[in-house]
């Protein structure tokens, strides 16, 4: 009799897997407002699988702050943390800065042109209002200058950082004219990288992400329901 097959996960860890990461985007692009209830009984049926799977998978939502979860009352869709923002976007612009600098020194031609394509991929979902590609195409820009930068494990640290700010952005994005600033934003950096000017590069990149900063009690003030109390 043949036994069980090495190296691959049990279906349990891949159902536990899979739901966690869709629910994470879920909560992270706030398809799940901030509040709403979360059913596991749910979120098993619809995946056709036992609650264990998906109790795995909230725990560990859970440990990253995007739910919370209460023994007695259930499981909501965590506020986000006011207080957390500044902190976190500070460190991903230290970062980010970084990656624009050594971006400036290390990009080729055609890494310059595959960023400006990045920025042109905005542009067309900037004009047809679609914000669920507008932010995919954002993530890219940002991602692709660390990999230029040959520093792609900064991405995936900035990933986990910047968790609640992706939040947050997701309501700065229906403001209107908000897309078309951003991509004005990423015009200069990518103008820096091409013309290897890595300073123009790194104050470029600081400039952009300071706007961050500058709208988060604008945009609290917008959406308080979705925030939670400093109080």
């Amino acid at each position: 009799m043949t036994g069980p097959r090495r190296g691959r996960p049990p279906l349990r860890a891949t159902a536990s897997s899979r739901i966690y990461s869709e629910l994470r985007s879920e909560l992270v692009t706030m398809r799940r407002r901030p509040g709403e209830a979360v059913s596991e009984s749910e979120i098993a049926l619809s995946y056709g699988v036992s609650r264990t799977p998906v109790r795995e998978a909230i725990l560990k939502l859970s440990d990253e702050g995007l739910l919370d979860v209460f023994p007695q009352s259930g499981i909501f869709v965590s506020r986000i943390p006011l207080a957390a923002l500044p902190e976190a976007i500070i460190i991903r612009k230290a970062l980010e800065e970084t990656t624009a600098r050594l971006a400036a020194e290390r990009a080729t031609t055609s890494q310059v042109l595959q960023l400006r394509s990045i920025v042109e991929r905005q542009r067309e979902a900037d004009a047809a209002g679609d914000r669920v590609a507008f932010h995919q195409a954002d993530e890219l820009f940002h991602a692709t200058i660390a990999d230029v930068a040959r520093h792609p494990g900064i991405w995936t640290l900035i990933l986990h950082v910047k968790v609640h700010v992706d939040r947050y952005r997701q309501l700065t994005l229906p403001v209107t004219g908000r897309m078309t600033q951003v991509i004005a934003e990423h015009e200069p950096i990518l103008a820096a990288i091409e013309a290897r000017d890595p300073q123009r590069a790194g104050i470029a990149m600081e400039r952009h992400l300071d706007r961050l900063l500058r709208d988060i009690s604008e945009t609290q003030h917008t959406n308080p329901e979705f925030f939670a109390s400093t109080e």
